[in-house]
């Protein structure tokens, strides 16, 4: 992802340089359409960011565990000025408002809040990994960002293009805005 900007400190809460990042939306329990809306609501108004876009909400087969609800999803584009770290523990506590529970790996959930792009960062603590690992193969995820940017490119220098071509759109429906 091109970004004129330096990047960020990774571990304090504001380094003041604006980023931009994506974030991935995803819910499966406890009408999940309203909880990514909420989520949304909640991305507006974290601190030192600005929500620039979301993508339409999306209706997905669940990945992980079976007999689990279908999901919503979506992903939304952030300027921010939190370090990376600063901006998971956020969304966490995001995750945390609306009751997300952790219970089993890739398992149903209320709310999955993930840090797919930092900028053109690529970060790897114990905490986060950034791009998200499992992002270039889930159209979940590829087809939200490509109504954001479809131009993107990624730290490693493939784009977004190359990409879509290897992930089908499958069962993924778009459901709007």
């Amino acid at each position: 992802m091109t970004n004129p900007t330096a990047p960020a400190s990774r571990t304090g809460e504001s380094d003041g340089l604006e980023q931009v990042c994506y974030i991935g939306l995803g819910s499966n329990l406890d009408e999940p359409r309203k909880q990514v809306e909420r989520a949304l609501r909640a991305l507006r108004s974290l601190p030192d960011s600005h929500l620039l876009h979301h993508s339409s909400l999306y209706r997905s087969d669940p990945v992980g565990p079976p007999d689990q609800p279908d999901y919503i999803n979506a992903v939304a584009m952030l300027r921010t000025t939190l370090a990376p770290e600063a901006l998971l523990d956020r969304l966490q506590q995001i995750e945390q408002d609306q009751r997300r529970v952790r219970l089993e790996h890739w398992g149903p959930r209320t709310l999955d809040l993930d840090l797919l792009l930092y900028a053109d960062q690529v970060i790897d603590t114990p905490r986060l990994q950034v791009p998200h690992p499992w992002m270039h193969s889930r159209s979940f995820v590829l087809y939200p960002l490509a109504e954001l940017t479809p131009t993107l490119q990624f730290p490693d220098g493939t784009t977004l293009i190359q990409l879509l071509k290897n992930c089908p759109l499958g069962t993924l429906e778009q459901l709007g805005v």
